[in-house]
């Protein structure tokens, strides 16, 4: 189950891909978030590569876990693609994050 809502992923990859943005801001913004949502965010990342299938996101969040040994904002930010990444992971779990960017940005 995703423990993330799909709006809050949505703007990280907004905020990956504002270039006026400062990547201060984007790492306090992930690095303010519960371990759950960290987790998702990085499973979520990882399905989008393709490193684990859809219907594996629970494994997947639980080795995002297991795994855990930099900050999770370092981690993201560093990985080239991660934007993609999400963006193709929700995609994958029938999430369409173009809608939800409409509802982001009529706020």
């Amino acid at each position: 189950m995703l423990e993330i809502s799909p709006r809050k992923v949505v703007q990280v990859i907004f905020y990956a891909r504002e270039k006026r943005m400062a990547e201060a801001e984007l790492r306090a913004f992930i690095g303010a978030m519960n371990e759950d949502e960290k987790a998702s965010l990085v499973a979520l990342t990882w399905i989008g590569r393709e490193t684990f299938d859809p219907e594996d996101l629970a494994e997947a969040v639980e080795t995002a876990k297991a795994e855990a040994t930099t900050p999770t904002e370092d981690y993201l930010v560093n990985m080239p693609l991660f934007a993609d990444y999400l963006e193709a992971g929700l995609d994958a779990l029938g999430i369409n994050p173009t809608d939800l960017e409409e509802d982001f940005f009529d706020r």
